[in-house]
């Protein structure tokens, strides 16, 4: 019993790792994590001091917890039940299922990597590609209710969307983004998730799937958490602003209570000079459906150049990014007035379309046309859209020097990527991409401008 037992001497090691990190889970552990909670409860004080909207406790909550109460709220259980029952599956294999899709959903937010890195990031982003300006703000916003839900409402142009409004609503609240299926990819979910993001299957019929959805949806309205949505459900492959999906929409109306927390939607239109993905959205459309084709290997060399380029001075930016906000839509006042959902839906869509800033590069391409006999022609013709759009109450972000120097900024780039000859006629295997820009100015002339090939 005391005899001598010889081991080899990396088991001892192994023996005495564990019994390391086992006292440091139990004995120093949690006064690390009270450190570090009182860390981040100071600097998320610092952050709430200096924002409009602050930070609700929902969206504070630890991720498993958030988990926990959406699997176990009554109308998921109810559905769990249902799903068991027409699938003919037990209980116990539905819950799990279940509670994959909550996994799935939830986000787990992380208040330093949102303001300590994401809203810099984005910011530095956004000047290297742009001039990133601000076409309207709706006099209205000031006035909002501060116990209100404010869910933003957006048109869909490119994938720098979420980079952008992350950035120019920095000073207002975090945004918890829905997201479609393409950012589930490692690591870059991982980052995503810790932003507040929530991820969404698009188009997905499984009843039980749309169920946890919903109620999460449904959950983070009720707690006040700043949201922002994509209504068309897909990057615009026109360039026009299309109608709304009822998804997302139609669980916010289902979940409101009239007696309780008002939601507000604050509609909010993006306009670009230049399109990151415009050749891969119009052919997505020429092919008739959502099916991109992503060459990650080009998109690397790609950005390594442009880098290369920004660093050597040749790279001067794609021109123009501008948003624009809306008057808001009370959800409370808009269903007190009788309307549907539907109506819900028209009614952002044509408040989102009438905010969509109007910059040089589409102006330049719908008063393009089929081409122009000279640049005094041209001229002539973005002088006539802009009297127009300006009587039509359009949001127009110019160049403040004048009509040559939105001429300029607008033809220049179009000529430089070979969309239009010197002569001021659009090259043939540019047509498309010409019609994608003009297509997002809000004139019957836009809509006609290029003939169809």
């Amino acid at each position: 019993m005391f005899g001598t037992v010889e081991i080899p001497v990396w088991l001892l090691w192994v023996a005495g790792l564990l019994a390391a990190i086992a006292a440091l889970d139990r004995i120093i552990g949690p006064g690390i994590r009270w450190f570090l909670r009182r860390r981040m409860e100071r600097a998320l004080s610092r952050v709430n001091a200096r924002l409009e909207r602050k930070i609700e406790p929902f969206k504070l909550a630890r991720r498993q917890d958030m988990i926990v109460r959406l699997l176990y709220d009554a109308r998921v259980l109810e559905a769990v039940s249902e799903h068991a029952a027409e699938t003919h599956v037990p209980g116990s294999v539905a819950f799990e299922e279940a509670r994959r899709y909550a996994r799935e959903i939830v986000p787990g937010f992380s208040a330093t990597l949102y303001f300590g890195f994401a809203t810099r990031a984005a910011k530095a982003f956004s000047r290297m590609l742009y001039r990133v300006r601000v076409g309207k703000v709706d006099a209205a916003l000031a006035h909002i209710d501060p116990r209100a839900t404010v869910i933003f409402v957006m048109n869909h142009r490119s994938n720098m969307d979420y980079v952008l409004v992350t950035w120019l609503v920095a000073d207002r609240s975090a945004i918890s983004y829905a997201v479609g299926e393409w950012a589930r990819v490692w690591p870059l979910s991982a980052m995503i998730r810790a932003m507040g993001a929530y991820f969404i299957r698009r188009g997905n019929r499984n009843a039980l799937y749309r169920k946890v959805l919903a109620r999460y949806v449904q959950m983070a309205t009720e707690d006040g958490t700043t949201q922002a949505i994509f209504p068309e459900g897909g990057l615009s492959l026109d360039g026009r602003v299309g109608p709304a999906r009822m998804g997302l929409l139609s669980y916010i109306v289902q979940g409101f209570e009239p007696g309780g927390r008002d939601v507000v939607f604050v509609p909010v239109g993006l306009g670009y000079d230049r399109v990151l993905e415009d050749r891969v959205l119009v052919a997505a459309a020429a092919e008739g459906g959502r099916r991109f084709r992503n060459r990650p290997l080009r998109v690397l060399v790609y950005a390594v150049r442009m880098l290369w380029n920004r660093f050597c001075g040749r790279f001067k930016g794609f021109g123009t990014a501008a948003a624009g906000f809306g008057a808001p839509v009370s959800l409370r006042a808009f269903l007190a007035a009788g309307n549907t959902v539907e109506t819900l839906g028209e009614t952002l869509m044509a408040r989102i379309a009438s905010v969509v800033p109007v910059l040089p590069v589409p102006l330049v391409a719908a008063a393009l046309g089929d081409g122009a006999a000279s640049r005094e022609e041209l001229r002539e013709r973005v002088e006539g859209l802009i009297s127009q759009l300006q009587s039509a109450g359009a949001v127009l972000k110019l160049p403040p020097q004048g009509i040559e120097a939105t001429l300029d900024e607008g033809l220049t780039p179009l000529i430089a990527r070979g969309l239009v000859g010197n002569d001021l006629q659009p090259v043939a295997s540019g047509r498309e991409v010409l019609r994608f820009y003009a297509a997002s100015v809000p004139t019957k002339a836009s809509n006609a401008a290029l003939p169809q090939t």
